[in-house]
């Protein structure tokens, strides 16, 4: 009961979490400070009351080491949702973001001296070769769709670049972050409730270095269109709303994942979260139009390929079909 509790709040909650987010960023693309604050400020103050009881109880893991993944953590996220702002895609943000696999190889060879497979390689050169697909179709985009002079075309192909950049620069720390998250859970234990707790409130002090931004898509949001709520009967600006659901499904999101890291194995985990990017990729194409060509469902289709055969699924599958033949024949 646990495990299908999590897949639906890990469906439902993740993907209600990229459709308010694309009905924000489609409003005001330059959102993504007050996006990323409200879901910390959200997703703190009930760790504050369920896990650290209001400051009382002392953290399992020192807080020397919360503040060096707090700060990594923290410039993930920022990054990820300002390169909002440099002409990318929602899709391509989603296709990017499938690429940890390949970040985090490159640094478990680096950092961990780790060996891989043949096809753990395979798969990375796959989900690489995808979202290279996906990259330079979204290139090509952004040229024809940038109207005026051959100036102007070029500041938004170099805008756009720049968002790459960044998008690239956060998978790479993203995974740093989870190569030094893992060293850490084998020396102090697993306390996945309480870092996510650390990780959201430590960096609230590092949204003052933003504080104007958020203060201008404030006022934005006031601005905007009201709405009449259902049931209660107040009105409310629907920029605020929007905001309300994109914080309360990121929290259902995060909690539906961490419920299922602790009732699954992490290949189910994988396959979850995977074939949940997809289904919200494929949402976000039909319900918001947005250009998709058959360049980037090839892209798509190979990056997803690539993330299945990295989690072994065919081989998991196999290996269950097997089991009871197996079982006969050591019997026999």
């Amino acid at each position: 009961m646990g495990t299908v509790f999590a897949i639906v709040l890990v469906f439902v909650g993740c993907c209600s979490n990229v459709v308010s987010l694309e009905l924000l960023v489609r409003e005001f693309p330059g959102c993504g400070n007050i996006v990323t604050f409200a879901q910390f400020l959200f997703i703190a103050l009930e760790g504050l009351i369920t896990e650290a009881n209001f400051g009382r109880k002392k953290p399992a893991i020192p807080i020397s080491n919360y503040v060096i993944m707090v700060t990594m953590f923290f410039t993930v996220s920022v990054i990820n949702n300002y390169a909002l702002n440099f002409n990318i895609a929602m899709p391509l943000h989603m296709i990017f973001r499938s690429g940890s696999l390949i970040a985090n190889m490159i640094l478990g060879i680096i950092i961990l001296k780790k060996r891989y497979s043949t096809s753990k390689y395979l798969s990375i050169a796959l989900v690489s070769a995808g979202i290279f697909i996906c990259t330079i179709m979204s290139a090509k985009q952004v040229n024809v769709s940038s109207e005026g002079s051959e100036e102007q075309g070029f500041y938004a192909f170099v805008h756009w670049l720049i968002g790459i950049g960044m998008l690239t620069f956060a998978l790479l720390m993203s995974a740093r972050m989870g190569i030094f998250q893992e060293t850490l859970y084998k020396q102090f234990g697993k306390h996945s409730k309480e870092a996510l707790f650390y990780n959201h409130c430590l960096p609230l002090p590092g949204f003052l270095l933003l504080s104007t931004d958020i203060y201008n898509h404030c006022i934005h949001f006031s601005q905007s269109t009201p709405v009449a709520l259902p049931v209660i009967g107040l009105h409310m600006p629907i920029m605020w709303l929007y905001l309300l659901v994109n914080v309360i499904t990121q929290y259902v999101c995060i909690r539906g994942v961490f419920i299922l890291t602790t009732e699954c194995a992490s290949l189910t985990v994988t396959l979850v979260v995977t074939l949940r990017k997809f289904l919200s990729l494929i949402f976000s194409i039909i319900y918001f139009q947005n250009p998709f060509t058959t360049w980037h469902w090839l892209g798509t289709g190979v990056v997803f390929l690539g993330t299945l055969l990295y989690t072994e699924v065919w081989s998991s599958v196999q290996a269950a079909l097997r089991g009871p033949d197996a079982k006969q024949k050591k019997t026999d």
